[in-house]
């Protein structure tokens, strides 16, 4: 059961980085106006930045069941409940929790705490 916790956590972060990604583009940047044209490509990429960031975490909670190492799960874990707890908090805090962002990214925390 732990494992499966840990998979979904998974699936979830990465389900999340990547609507984070597509809507950033067709929502977010299609609307900005940023200029000087550097900044914007600046903005954009610094923005996917964090898209991948976050697939790279989802791919580790799902791929943490099968680390052989009990202390890599548990950093692995803990790490990236870190960095989703940061997330989902910043995401609730800029938006007054209007968004529904903060939901996806605290349902990661609570699936791979459960999982861990």
């Amino acid at each position: 059961m732990r494992d499966m916790l840990l998979q979904g956590a998974g699936l979830v972060a990465v389900a999340a980085a990547l609507i984070h990604g597509v809507l950033g583009e067709a929502v977010v940047f299609k609307r900005a106006t940023i200029s000087p044209a550097r900044l914007r490509t600046l903005l954009r990429l610094v923005w996917q930045a964090g898209t991948v960031a976050w697939i790279g975490c989802g791919v580790l909670l799902a791929a943490a069941p099968w680390m052989d190492s009990e202390p890599a799960r548990h950093w692995t874990v803990i790490t990236v409940v870190i960095v989703f707890v940061f997330a989902a908090g910043a995401n609730a805090l800029a938006t007054h929790a209007r968004h529904f962002g903060w939901v996806m990214l605290a349902s990661v925390v609570v699936l791979a705490a459960a999982g861990y």
